[in-house]
């Protein structure tokens, strides 16, 4: 009797294995394949199973085409990421817009890193060689790097034929020879429409349930709250001096689209002015979008409807800023120009801000 009730036990769980097995496809299959090599725990199978699932939703395209877009956009930026460095060379030669003896000028696509770093496997100044033999011939010196430009920024971008005009370059940039005009699509209007962001700018610490950096304001001014005053501060020694001009081009859906000259250099100048001294966050920088916490931008209505967004995609928002200009005193002067990218557009037809441009 207990013999044939252990068989018929072994029976049920042979069964109930079969029926889990069908139900769970191939990630199951795997398991149960691993299973017969050691034991595996059931946080284990879990694990395996949503991250299937994460594969097969990631898979899905979106119905939407506005989502169907902002995935695409995705898709590339970690796409450039594992492409050989041959493909990215060729990509960044079929980017340039000008070239002399002296330099060759690249429309900066979006997502692609300048330098490298952790997690990091491609960037620009990895391919310079490549790209140099490309554009002259195979005994050619590499390229070099005269300034840069975030990850997530588009737009004109210098790369120098020789060491001694990178040198030049460089001086020109430092010495504030050099004139560079940004477009950017913010949410908000700034007020007034046009003016000057005087205010240093310094890194610091947030404190939050997940630590982590990011530079902020230095003002060396504040309200008194006794009278309402201005009173001037001690100076932050950490804060680097940070200077923008900017100027409103067009406004609608709750969004502005905005030409901005930085006067100085400092890392994320325009993005820091813009969300904390302006109060006019770019269109998708989830990073300067909120002070205390690491979450998605939080969009208006209208905003959303006119994009054909929901609130829970925006995270995937690409961050609308363009490195439209760049005057070049070299000898002559340059005037290096390059169009926004494609989504750019895109999301300017949508918002509708429209503009005539100088």
């Amino acid at each position: 009797m207990a013999a044939a009730s252990g068989r018929a036990l072994r029976r049920s769980a042979a069964g109930l294995g079969w029926a889990v097995r069908s139900l769970c496809g191939g990630g199951c299959r795997r398991a149960a394949a691993e299973e017969r090599k050691g034991p595996v725990r059931a946080e284990q199978l879990a694990e395996r199973l949503r991250q299937q699932r994460r594969e097969e939703k990631q898979r899905e395209v979106p119905r939407d085409p506005a989502q169907r877009r902002v995935r695409e956009l995705a898709m590339l930026s970690s796409g450039l990421q594992h492409v050989h460095p041959n493909v990215l060379a060729r990509m960044l030669k079929q980017a340039a817009v000008y070239q002399n003896e002296e330099i060759v000028v690249i429309n900066k696509p979006y997502g692609l890193p300048v330098h490298g770093g952790p997690g990091i496997k491609n960037c620009i100044a990895d391919v310079l060689p490549i790209l140099a033999k490309m554009l002259e011939n195979m005994k050619a010196e590499p390229l070099h790097l005269c300034h840069r430009l975030d990850k997530e920024t588009t737009g004109v971008m210098v790369l120098a034929r020789s060491k001694e005009a990178a040198d030049r370059i460089r001086l020109l940039f430092k010495t504030r020879q050099v004139e560079k005009i940004y477009w950017a699509i913010s949410l908000g209007e700034p007020d007034p429409t046009e003016g000057i962001v005087d205010i240093p700018i310094v890194e610091k610490e947030v404190q939050s349930h997940q630590s982590h950096y990011k530079r902020t304001l230095a003002p060396s001014y504040r309200l008194s709250p006794e009278d309402g005053k201005v009173v001037r501060t001690r100076r932050n020694r950490s804060a680097e001096s940070a200077v923008t001009r900017y100027r409103l081009l067009a406004s609608s859906a709750a969004c502005s689209l905005l030409e901005l000259q930085p006067i100085t250099g400092v890392k994320h100048q325009i993005r820091v002015h813009l969300a904390y001294g302006l109060g006019c966050p770019i269109l998708g920088d989830h990073k300067y979008s909120h002070w205390s916490k690491l979450a998605p931008q939080k969009l208006p209505k209208v905003t959303l409807k006119r994009l054909k967004l929901e609130q829970s995609k925006a995270r995937h928002l690409p961050l609308h800023l363009h490195a439209h200009r760049l005057s070049l005193p070299l000898g002559e002067q340059l005037n290096l120009v390059c169009k926004p990218p494609p989504f750019f557009h895109k999301t300017l037809r949508k918002l509708e801000l429209d503009f005539a441009e100088d």
